[in-house]
């Protein structure tokens, strides 16, 4: 049976759209049917002997003259309101408004042409004429309910047919306020593999219905899902903004049922409409649960309206984001610079496409090659630098000591030097949560440049020199960001698995790349100089739930259809990351994500002089003479799970 139905229905999906005209010709022969019918009615109300309707007797009283009035006050009414352009089984709300305005405007011009009737008498008085207000009602009643009929019928025989055949997917839309009812409106009306099942909603009441389906609360959703055979559930992105959205996801998670969400509209309401094909798989991002960052953009403007920045490692994941943030602020000119040739290449044509009336020079340099960007800032003058150029892979940094010292620390020291020749006014260095207690060359590397940026400052200051304010941010780590766990996770939820994770109780704090760069900013307007900032980072998330969630993410079930596998911590790895040093304490400021950390302060003559000696012992390429500098520097720097731990002791 099924065999046939299969058979049946791919049959029905070979044929091709009738065309337009073939409408228009249905709906006409509904028409000259409709007519016929009430005709005879009205005629013989008690004798439905059809032959005698054809007959010379009825033609001898107007009949056909009739007839071709009504036909032709229908085929305008029908061309005027496009009742023919749309697609049978495609059939929606709006297709039925227009056949009602259509039949409406018949049913007038029939009032009207039967008005003038009679005034001109021109009827036979001694037979009742068809124009009179009951046949001209029942007319258009009848031909509405038939014209809407033949499309309700056809939708629903594809419908079913479409159903039986599958394989479509059962699924739920999470909301039932004007954007599920959206959602659920444009699954009605555009052909798609999802069969709406249900709604949910945590205010439901028993026997509450929407749009035909039931609205279930979470209380008595379990048993609905098995029962209903659910396989999917769709939620909006504005339902995602309201609080324990993501608490409720992963209940569905954890009961097999993927989630799925649409394209972004900033208003729902009754016309709005969601494209089907938007829908897609949620992202890890949207189950983290993170309120959303208020930022003062009216202060931001004022920094960077019609001003000249410069942004290294422009082309990496925070840098290209600050480039695509400061661009909304009408800047003079952005100078996107980064070594990376291909990387570089995308973001500058991604700019030249996204803002058009922005200026930008794309600079392929290196931050280590201090001619070279002696050059850039002797050619444009920057007025703000956002420092982004760094190294940032913890183990492969912990085997390069080399070069985490060539670009995190002599880059920045190149840029920072150059800030102060070229009268930058502001110099935004970001950093890092591992730059506190640093386990690793990573973290380390990037706690010296903090300490030559703030001890140059202190010294400018105390020397009445400070025309630059040098400002340090630092976050943790960034989803989505190149080389961070969550595209490794889903390449390896692809290739089928085991999905690594180094530790089961190993956690990490997180934050969104365009949150991390709106605090970035944020922070740029606050600082005064010399500050290091740090944001909240919310609650730290386990590694190992986050890698579950992905799994379940994607469709599958952790250890059953994809294995987790536990590799151990890499070299330079710290089971928890910190923001801030035991020593240290912090102050608030006006943005309530965003503190200065009080760190411990360091003579610049005395700590330049290290760094310097530091930056020349890079040159010699001893990783172990390297490392034992970098713990002089900073002695809070201890090893872990690393070669260079017998330095500690």
């Amino acid at each position: 049976m099924k065999g046939k139905i299969n058979s049946i229905v791919d049959s029905i999906r070979g044929w091709r759209y009738l065309p337009r005209w073939g409408v228009l010709i249905i709906d006409l022969f509904i028409t000259l049917f409709s007519f016929f019918l009430v005709y005879y009615l009205c005629l013989k109300p008690f004798a439905m002997n059809l032959t005698n309707l054809f007959s010379l007797q009825y033609q001898s009283i107007g009949l056909f003259p009739d007839l071709l009035i009504v036909l032709l006050v229908q085929i305008i009414s029908f061309i005027c309101f496009h009742t023919y352009s749309g697609i049978l089984r495609y059939s929606a709300y709006i297709d039925a408004l227009k056949l009602l305005l259509s039949v409406a405007f018949t049913m007038a011009a029939l009032f009207i042409i039967h008005g003038i009737s009679v005034i001109y008498n021109d009827f036979n008085p001694n037979f009742p004429p068809l124009f009179i207000t009951l046949e001209i009602l029942l007319f258009s009643l009848l031909n509405f309910v038939l014209l809407f009929s033949v499309r309700l019928v056809v939708k629903l025989l594809f419908e079913r047919l479409e159903l039986e055949s599958g394989p479509y997917q059962n699924v739920m839309i999470y909301g039932a306020k004007q954007a599920g009812v959206a959602i659920a409106k444009s699954l009605k009306m555009t052909p798609s593999k999802y069969n709406l099942v249900g709604f949910i909603d945590e205010n439901a009441s028993n026997h509450m219905q929407l749009m035909g389906v039931k609205v279930y609360s979470f209380d008595k959703l379990e048993s609905a899902l098995l029962h209903k055979k659910v396989k999917a559930v769709i939620v909006s992105p504005l339902k995602m903004q309201e609080p324990k959205v993501a608490e409720r996801l992963e209940f569905l998670l954890e009961h097999g049922v993927q989630v799925l969400t649409t394209s972004i509209l900033t208003e729902y309401n009754q016309g709005a409409s969601v494209d089907v094909k938007s829908i897609k798989n949620i992202q890890i991002e949207d189950l983290l649960e993170r309120k959303e960052i208020k930022i003062d953009k009216q202060e931001i403007s004022a920094q960077l309206k019609d001003k000249t920045i410069l942004i290294t490692g422009s082309a990496g994941s925070i840098g290209s984001e600050i480039v695509r943030q400061v661009a909304h602020f009408s800047p003079k000119l952005i100078i996107v610079l980064d070594q990376s040739e291909t990387a570089l290449f995308d973001i500058k044509n991604e700019i030249r496409q996204s803002f058009e009336d922005i200026h930008f020079v794309p600079f392929l340099a290196d931050v280590r090659n201090l001619e070279r960007m002696d050059y850039v800032m002797k050619t444009y003058r920057p007025d703000i630098i956002y420092h982004a150029a760094a190294y940032k892979h913890v183990p492969m940094l912990e085997d390069n000591p080399v070069e985490a010292i060539q670009t995190n620390v002599l880059g920045t020291k190149n840029m920072a030097d150059l800030a102060v020749k070229y009268n930058v006014s502001k110099f935004v260095m970001i950093s890092t949560d591992k730059a506190v207690n640093p386990a690793n060359v990573m973290g380390a590397s990037k706690r010296v440049a903090e300490i030559y940026v703030q001890s140059y400052f202190k010294k400018l200051q105390k020397e009445g020199r400070a025309t630059t304010n040098f400002i340090t941010t630092r976050f943790g780590n960034v989803l989505g960001s190149n080389g961070s766990v969550i595209p490794i996770f889903k390449r390896q939820i692809e290739n089928g698995g085991p999905v690594k994770v180094t530790h089961p109780d190993i956690i990490r704090y997180f934050m969104t790349i365009p949150e991390a760069c709106n605090l970035v900013l944020e922070a740029s307007t606050l600082g005064k100089g010399g500050e290091i900032f740090i944001f909240d980072m919310g609650t730290p998330v386990k590694i190992d739930d986050l890698a579950k969630k992905m799994i379940r993410l994607a469709g599958y079930t952790p250890n059953v259809d994809i294995k987790v596998e536990y590799t151990g911590l890499r070299p330079g790895e710290k089971l928890y990351e910190e923001l801030l040093n035991v020593k240290e304490i912090t102050k608030e400021t006006s943005h309530e994500k965003i503190m200065i950390a009080n760190v411990q302060e360091y003579d610049y003559d005395e700590v330049s002089k290290e760094i310097d000696e530091l930056i020349e012992l890079s040159r010699s390429f001893n990783d172990f003479s390297i490392v034992a500098k970098m713990k002089e520097i900073v002695p809070e720097f201890r090893s872990k799970n690393s070669i260079y731990e017998s330095l500690d002791k």
